[in-house]
């Protein structure tokens, strides 16, 4: 809702105190400024060093709180209703310090980072591929690779679970979306490069000391060279597509057979975009949820036990299908437990378009605001038990007490992430298929702590596969 001035009441016959003028009475109020900045840095300090943590005290110092990152302000929105309203609201739209950030990585022209016009065009392009009724013709790849990744280990080895993860989250993304077979030595270059690009824009996005990144740094020469792979990486994908000359129904013909506004065809840096914004950032996530969710079978192995039997009395002793998603409750709670306590996105900014207010504040026009899933989903006045592992939350009896907004794993409104069935089904199949076959134990090289950079991942997760 625009802010709009009302005119003054005037006092009425000059007898007695004025009343406040009714304008007074509801003039959206400043946020107030949260404790510990630091001269010139401001908050991008706190944000670097603990920035779980820092999002998480703010609901402490109210609803939205403003925030300095080196010059600017920002504002930052701490209850699960306002991030709601701010996420269906017209008066804010896509962009800010983390999409000022992901631009090297997901440029201006994809169905990520777009706004208005364009960004109903491309969705309406790519939605087709994420149809209820179109998702199950996925189900004989998504089955091949979850099997084939749970039948890839042998007993006592040790799982480097960042490069298995992202090597079934590529292929199944290459293979359904992109008809790639020839995704299995990219897996590896897309893994690292990502990682690496990931933590750069994250310190880029927290510490904007824009020349500073230009300096022929180690680091910085590290993130430039990651960044140039992926890029690498796309344009292989698509020029081996179109010198194939085969045109298979897929996501990426009806990229490349696209048509803009006018009716022409779209450009060729729309195409690398929308290409990078469906093979990056949905690799990126889903590998890092499959990492979190490996973590989860080997710290709750009583999870692990509920998962292997409720697959068998679905299943019985055939492979667990894609088919049998849908029944398995306790798999797929397991799955949106670990997305609550461990979201891979935990951060999100949008811009105000307009002056507007937001749960009584004012935003000026032009202002950024963030946001934390990870702070809303771990927040004690929505979730008895907040930091609990508890997939039984989630069961319909006690679901409905969740308050609307405090889990919203793949967003809300029309930037809803279009592949959230899509994304449910490889994640539940893929916990089902390694939770019957294998029990997981931490090895002492391996460190679960959280890797914080635009996504979260573990540090680096090393598990011993022992056979059930």
């Amino acid at each position: 809702m625009t802010v709009e001035s009302s005119p003054e009441l005037s006092d009425a016959g000059g007898q007695g105190a004025s009343a406040p003028p009714a304008a007074a009475l509801t003039q959206p109020r400043v946020p107030p400024l949260a404790g510990g900045g630091v001269p010139g840095l401001g908050h991008g300090l706190k944000l670097v060093r603990d920035p779980l943590g820092f999002l998480g005290r703010l609901r402490d110092e109210g609803d939205v709180v403003r925030l300095r990152l080196g010059p600017k302000t920002v504002y930052a929105v701490t209850t699960p209703a306002l991030t709601g309203a701010l996420a269906l609201s017209p008066d804010f739209k896509i962009d800010g310090p983390l999409w000022e950030s992901l631009e090297g990585l997901l440029g201006k022209e994809g169905v990520a980072t777009a706004n208005g016009p364009r960004h109903r065009r491309q969705r309406r392009t790519i939605q087709p591929a994420f149809r209820l009724d179109v998702i199950p013709e996925y189900g004989p790849i998504m089955e091949e690779e979850a099997h084939g990744l749970a039948g890839r280990w042998q007993p006592g080895e040790t799982i480097d679970c960042t490069a298995e993860s992202f090597r079934v989250a590529v292929r199944i993304a290459a293979r359904c979306l992109l008809r790639g077979e020839y995704m299995d030595e990219r897996a590896e270059r897309l893994s690292v490069a990502l990682a690496t690009v990931f933590r750069g824009m994250y310190r880029r996005m927290v510490i904007p000391a824009g020349p500073l990144y230009r300096l022929p740094l180690p680091a910085n020469r590290k993130f430039d060279r990651a960044l140039a792979d992926l890029h690498l990486l796309v344009d292989e994908i698509i020029d081996e597509r179109r010198a194939s000359g085969q045109k298979p129904d897929d996501l990426l013909t009806a990229l490349l057979e696209a048509k803009d506004g006018n009716g022409d065809p779209i450009g060729e840096q729309e195409i690398h975009d929308q290409v990078v914004a469906i093979l990056t950032p949905g690799s990126e996530t889903v590998a890092s949820t499959i990492m979190w969710l490996l973590q989860v079978l080997a710290e709750h192995p009583e999870h692990a036990d509920r998962v292997r039997e409720e697959v068998e009395s679905v299943a019985g002793d055939r492979p667990v299908a894609f088919a049998d998603v849908r029944r398995l409750t306790h798999t797929n709670n397991v799955v949106v437990e670990a997305m609550r306590l461990r979201p891979a996105v935990w951060i999100l900014t949008r811009r105000a378009v307009a002056e507007t207010e937001l749960g009584g504040y004012r935003i000026p026009a032009g202002a950024d605001i963030v946001y934390s899933p990870y702070a809303i989903q771990r927040d004690p006045r929505s979730y008895d038990g907040h930091l609990e592992f508890d997939p039984d939350r989630w069961l319909p009896e006690r679901a409905k007490d969740v308050p609307k907004y405090a889990m919203s794993p793949f967003s809300v409104g029309n930037r809803k992430c279009p592949s959230d069935h899509f994304s449910m089904a490889q994640l539940s199949l893929v916990t089902a298929a390694v939770a019957t076959r294998w029990r997981f134990e931490q090895v002492s090289e391996s460190n679960d702590a959280t890797r914080v950079g635009i996504t979260l991942r573990p540090h680096r997760l090393l598990l011993r596969a022992v056979p059930r």
